[in-house]
């Protein structure tokens, strides 16, 4: 357990180091304080996390790795669309128009529904399983509103796991391993996670948590994320007031 986080962590940092000395300067952005961030920590996660979960089953590691593609899309195409939130990516899509947001929604809907289908057997089990994946990735980019409090939920969520056996935990230990690399940067105000990194971790920590539970905490945690997204302002804005000083 020990051995996968410090891995992950260690690809997440390397990472990190290489995409400062060649990223582009698109991946820069104003954060909520008004300074200028760049977001190099969402590629490095998602990196770090897919490779972790993939080592424990490939395709999960692509399931991460295309929800944090989907996020990647939306940092990058979606940067000047001020439209927030399922409705209103939705309503656009009712009109004819296809907004970054929309294929942000059904991308990691479908990652989500993949890496379901490869943690558990039944049907049932699946969809919900696929609920959690893609709705615990939501929960974590509802959350990532001030530094720290996307790579924060994430290790907190993600420590009972590494207290389960068998996949639960190996998943667990490289997704609090690939947050806590790039926490520090986070909470200095040098970089954010964007939508690349908090829908990378939260797919990550979706399927640790699917891989620990039966069909009775799937379904707990199928509700718990779908009523998260149902009142998403109320969540984002409980995270923003957590340490008003940041």
């Amino acid at each position: 357990m020990i051995l996968r986080a410090a891995l992950s962590a260690a690809l997440a940092r390397t990472a990190l180091t290489g995409l400062r000395d060649r990223a582009p300067d698109r991946w820069r952005r104003v954060n909520h304080a008004g300074k200028s961030v760049d977001l190099h920590t969402g590629p490095a996660s998602t990196l770090a996390a897919a490779v972790g979960a993939g080592l424990v089953r490939p395709g999960l590691g692509a399931a991460v790795l295309a929800a944090g593609a989907c996020g990647a899309y939306d940092d990058v195409v979606g940067a000047g669309d001020p439209r927030r939130g399922f409705r209103a990516h939705l309503s656009a899509l009712r009109h004819g128009e296809v907004t970054s947001g929309a294929v942000k929604l059904f991308g990691v809907g479908a990652a989500g529904l993949v890496a379901g289908a490869l943690l558990k057997e039944k049907p049932v089990d699946r969809l919900l399983a696929g609920v959690v994946v893609a709705g615990t990735a939501h929960f974590v980019n509802l959350v990532d509103v001030r530094p720290g409090r996307a790579a924060g939920a994430v290790l907190a969520l993600g420590a009972p796991g590494v207290l389960r056996r068998g996949p639960a935990r190996e998943l667990s230990a490289a997704t609090m391993g690939a947050a806590a690399a790039v926490l520090p940067d986070d909470l200095a105000e040098r970089s954010m996670l964007g939508d690349t990194g908090a829908h990378a971790l939260g797919a990550a920590l979706g399927a640790a948590i699917v891989a620990g539970n039966g069909r009775a905490g799937l379904a707990a945690h199928a509700a718990a994320v779908v009523a998260a997204a149902a009142y998403g302002d109320a969540v984002s804005a409980a995270a923003r007031s957590l340490g008003r000083g940041n």
